[in-house]
């Protein structure tokens, strides 16, 4: 199984030595008093809201506590996006962090802020047509290669006939770049096997909606052929696996997911989701934090690789199934078996050595 191991403590360190983390008091003494904005793209999925904004503002804390942070959420919304960039310079950020909605329509906004002397740090989306200031992400490509080769093994390890058999393969949303390279790292996932892809779908607004009705009609459509599904994220998973259960496909076929959300660590439990992708959000969101003071104070970070023009700091994070979910989730303390173990999902936990 093709597995990409992260230590979280070890991978906080690196991102504050690779960005050139400094003591914080030395920080907020140069940079007291200054405003940075934290603009997300949606509420589609529950990261931003639990993990990114909160990481984000806690190692803002740590380097100038005396900063003011400026959070909003664009709900999917370009234009209200748009309208939220204006509002936080004509409040004074100086670094903004965006998320963006629409990654072509952001390149008008980084060049509208540098125009005024304002930084632009992308985060987790890159923006292919500005070269933005830094940007701060895991690495998609990595994530989708990843989840589609675990795929290729499972079936590979059960004995899944390669002959009229097939696998879906929902995609994130065709306005998202970082959705793209999830998308051509899936491709290449799935090269690496001799499953073909049966039909493939981009999913307007990562919706877990429309992810299950365009399931439900490929479910229809090829039946027992279907023997996979390489679903971008969680959401897109959830909604695939909520359409096969309403076919009355049982079991369900693998199916893969990205975030580890407590639902689709649930749906692990349960085996209805076959892996997912481990990447605690607050580390990224402390990279993101980092790079800011710095840009504030003027400096240049440290960058790993350039992608998009724009100097990078990418995380590969782990593949998560039922084997090692217990190692990844709850040993290294990202979620707690009180969290998971929940009523229907106390056996599989017991099953996997989560509870007694």
């Amino acid at each position: 199984m093709h597995e990409f191991s992260m230590k979280l403590a070890g991978a906080a360190v690196l991102a504050l030595s690779i960005l050139g983390g400094q003591p914080s008091s030395a920080m907020a003494g140069d940079v007291s008093g200054a405003t940075v904005a934290f603009l997300m793209p949606d509420q589609g999925s529950t990261r931003y809201e639990e993990h990114d904004h909160p990481g984000f503002v806690a190692e803002m804390g740590k380097l100038c506590a005396s900063c003011k942070v400026l959070y909003l959420n664009a709900d999917g919304d370009v234009s209200k996006q748009q309208q939220q960039f204006n509002s936080v310079i004509a409040q004074g950020a100086k670094v903004i962090v965006l998320d963006p909605v629409d990654s072509a329509a952001a390149a008008s906004l980084v060049h509208v802020a540098q125009s005024q002397g304002v930084k632009v740090v992308a985060y987790d989306r890159p923006i292919p047509k500005a070269k933005a200031d830094f940007y701060v992400s895991f690495d998609n490509k990595a994530i989708g290669k990843a989840i589609a080769a675990s795929l290729v093994d499972h079936l590979k390890a059960r004995n899944v006939a390669v002959e009229d058999v097939g696998v879906l393969q929902i995609n994130g949303s065709p306005t998202d770049a970082a959705a793209g390279l999830i998308k051509a790292g899936s491709h290449d996932g799935l090269a690496g096997g001799s499953y073909k892809t049966l039909a493939e779908f981009d999913t307007p607004n990562w919706l877990p909606t429309n992810a299950q009705q365009w399931a439900a009609g490929q479910i229809s459509r090829f039946g027992k052929k279907v023997i996979g599904v390489v679903a971008a994220n969680d959401g897109t998973a959830g909604g695939a696996i909520a359409a096969f259960k309403a076919a009355g496909v049982n079991p369900v076929p693998p199916v893969t997911g990205n975030d580890a959300t407590i639902a689709a660590l649930q749906l692990i439990i349960a085996g209805d989701q076959y892996n997912t992708i481990s990447k605690p959000s607050e580390i990224v969101a402390a990279a993101a934090a980092n790079v800011a003071v710095q840009l504030l104070k003027g400096e240049t970070p440290k960058a790993e690789t350039t992608l998009y023009d724009t100097p990078s700091q990418l995380f590969v994070p782990a593949v998560v199934t039922a084997e090692n979910l217990k190692a990844e989730i709850i040993d290294k303390k990202i979620q707690t078996p009180e969290q998971l173990c929940t009523g229907r999902y106390a056996e599989g936990c017991k099953k996997l050595g989560i509870i007694d």
